[in-house]
């Protein structure tokens, strides 16, 4: 109940400080949810190609002369619906770009607290790691691997892996981003008192580093993870 209190108390405070961001956070919630209910709302299926209709290619928004009220913004050269077409691709684009940061988090926090707090051998080997990955530009891994899929398996095969296969591309070629961030922030960190007195205390590395470190670094990696997904979603829409 405390848990609940203080969480509320948090929300309460943020939207009376940062009403700007408060707005944006609800936009964005409505974006997703939008996005993600696009099978509910959306007026026609944009993958559906018996759904089309080569009359009604190019029609303008509805609220412009020569509209038509079932595509309330237009449609494309080959008449589907525009709205729809966005709903459903915002949802392949957030799911990318979420489920891609996922997993370049899952690889890059453990690899930056291990370099930032043990140092020595161990930091130059994963920091060196993160240079040669970041060498490689994550378009240019995707488009390889796309690529590569088409060949040995087929067009087919492709069209039905190309999004879980872009996560896993741009997951794994972007980790260096939050290993970076993590291990700068967790050299500042294990320099405290507090952490300090816990090594002193008998304390384990791995105990100091995920009780005493992880939740005190956890806003810049917050921001790194939103630039992460912008630019994994970025990446999705070159492919």
């Amino acid at each position: 109940m405390n848990a609940t209190a203080s969480a509320l108390s948090t929300v309460r405070t943020t939207v009376r400080d940062h009403p700007l961001a408060a707005v944006a956070a609800l936009v964005l919630a409505a974006i997703a949810l939008a996005a993600f209910a696009a099978p509910l709302i959306a007026p026609q299926d944009p993958f559906d190609l018996t759904s089309f209709d080569l009359l009604d290619a190019e029609l303008p928004p509805v609220w412009v002369h020569g509209g038509d009220s079932r595509f309330l913004l237009g449609t494309d050269s080959q008449g589907r619906d525009l709205f729809s077409a966005i709903l459903y691709g915002t949802r392949i684009s957030l799911t990318v770009g979420v489920l891609a940061v996922v997993i370049q988090a899952a690889i890059g926090i453990p690899l930056g607290l291990i370099a930032g707090y043990a140092g020595g051998t161990v930091d130059s080997l994963i920091a060196r790691l993160a240079d040669v990955q970041l060498s490689l530009s994550s378009l240019m891994l995707a488009i390889i691997a796309l690529a590569l899929v088409r060949a040995g398996l087929g067009g087919e095969t492709l069209g039905r892996f190309a999004v879980p296969l872009l996560v896993v591309v741009i997951g794994l070629a972007e980790w260096p981003y939050f290993a970076r961030t993590a291990r700068a922030a967790t050299q500042v960190e294990a320099a405290k008192d507090h952490v300090r007195a816990a090594r002193a205390l008998g304390a384990s590395g791995a105990r100091i580093v995920s009780w005493h470190i992880l939740p005190n670094i956890l806003s810049p990696l917050i921001l790194v993870a939103n630039t992460q997904i912008a630019n994994a979603v970025m990446a999705e829409a070159d492919q």
